[in-house]
């Protein structure tokens, strides 16, 4: 059976029963696109922009700051485009690989996002008032954004904060999230309840 017919049945199979993809056959479907099958790559890219893109939207905080989610997840699917020929399977799950590069990129942008943010001014009050977001709300939305993600980033562990993430926002099973980080279910299942403990008893305790 042909890479693409497989990767066809495999599609079949997730719309009866919900469940991810097949391991072996994502496998199967990444060596092909690798090599430089155009189906394979096709397929690839359709199955993972949706994960990338409810990445990048739990990363960046949404539509209201002046970072674009869909411009983000395209950078990131045209990244994993061009790396593909070079990707080599070191032991690691192909979709850390993907998340790797997201992170990147998200990173990138928040930077980028900051450095306008810092240089947009309204020059003179406008007569009628505007419907739409100005740039001085525009950067205290990133702000309030960036302060919210530095708080997480102080309370919880890099690994704690990206299994919150991938589980709670982009809605990865917690095989999927051990798949994507090298671990197991049950360990990734205990890291984010820890996680959501830590953050409880963050959030009840009292302000000074």
């Amino acid at each position: 059976m042909s890479v693409s017919a497989l990767a066809e049945r495999e599609d079949t199979r997730r719309s009866r029963s919900g469940e991810p993809v097949d391991e072996i056959v994502l496998n199967a479907v990444v060596e092909a696109a690798v090599s430089g099958d155009a189906a394979a790559t096709e397929w690839l890219l359709t199955y993972v922009r949706p994960l990338v893109l409810r990445y990048c939207q739990a990363r960046i905080g949404g539509h209201r700051t002046a970072i674009s989610v869909d411009d983000v997840a395209q950078e990131v699917l045209l990244a994993l485009f061009r790396a593909l020929p070079g990707y080599r399977n070191q032991g690691r799950p192909f979709l850390a690989f993907v998340y790797g590069i997201a992170g990147h990129k998200v990173a990138d942008a928040r930077r980028n996002a900051a450095r306008v943010a810092t240089a947009l001014s309204v020059p003179e009050i406008p007569d009628v008032a505007s419907q739409e977001a100005t740039p001085e709300q525009h950067a205290l939305q990133f702000e309030l954004t960036s302060r919210m993600e530095q708080l997480l980033r102080q309370v919880l562990s890099p690994r704690q904060h990206e299994i919150l993430v991938l589980r709670l926002v982009v809605g990865l099973s917690a095989e999927e999230v051990a798949d994507a980080m090298g671990s197991t279910p049950g360990a990734i299942r205990v890291a984010q309840h820890r996680a959501l403990t830590r953050l409880r008893k963050v959030v009840k305790r009292p302000q000074v």
